[in-house]
């Protein structure tokens, strides 16, 4: 039986090699064929640690979110269940086709979009931005092309929620996903926003893997 997790790794080095370092994205979900079992790391639930935060606030009327490499669904249907405003975008024309067949009727706004070349009203239009395991599953330069890109979206006075796999400063491995480091993760510093809230922790898998959830907020 074939390695789900080794073939996404050979499928992507495939398309780097390629010198499109991204492509594979659509491959790997236009090859499901619509069945939802076949994107094994999907949770099919909402982060907890995203609904513990957000439950905890209020969100005034019209207030905007927008969710980065959607996925399936989850994260945006909560954030709208919350009260938010939501846009959700894919890279994959075939991972937003299976959220709206999902979620038929949803009034999430399900796009399919690049995080590189969005539409330009994106930019600082969000009071929440979630951007969840996109830039850990990106190599080289489009690392830090796609956090920048990712704080570029938040508006004045809103924030980035980031949650992700996590390493130790000076671990170089290069073992897909490749997580971050705490360097890597302080690049939303870097790019104009104030630390609010940040935790190291380990998941629930068996071994545990470690993982940061961090929030940044852009000044008025």
């Amino acid at each position: 039986m074939e390695n789900p997790k080794l073939a996404t790794l050979l499928l992507a080095k495939s398309y780097a090699e390629k010198g499109d370092p991204d492509g594979w994205f659509e491959e790997f979900y236009a090859r499901a064929g619509g069945e939802i079992r076949k994107i094994y790391w999907a949770d099919l639930e909402p982060n907890p640690l995203l609904i513990d935060w957000i439950g905890r606030r209020p969100v005034p009327a019209g207030r905007r979110a927008v969710v980065v490499g959607c996925g399936l669904g989850d994260d945006a249907e909560a954030l709208r269940e919350h009260g938010f405003d939501v846009v959700a975008f894919d890279i994959s024309p075939s991972a937003i086709d299976m959220c709206r067949k999902r979620y038929p009727g949803s009034p999430v706004e399900y796009v399919t979009a690049d995080l590189f070349d969005h539409p330009a009203a994106w930019r600082r239009g969000f009071d929440l931005v979630y951007e969840c395991n996109t830039i850990q599953i990106l190599t080289g330069p489009n690392r830090v092309r796609a956090l920048n890109a990712i704080a570029e979206l938040v508006a004045p006075g809103g924030e980035v929620v980031v949650s992700c796999r996590s390493r130790e400063r000076g671990d170089d491995s290069q073992t897909f996903p490749i997580a971050l480091d705490r360097d890597e993760i302080d690049g939303f510093v870097r790019a104009g926003l104030r630390e609010t809230h940040f935790l190291a922790y380990d998941d629930t898998q068996d071994p545990p893997v470690p993982h940061f959830f961090a929030v940044y907020a852009r000044p008025d």
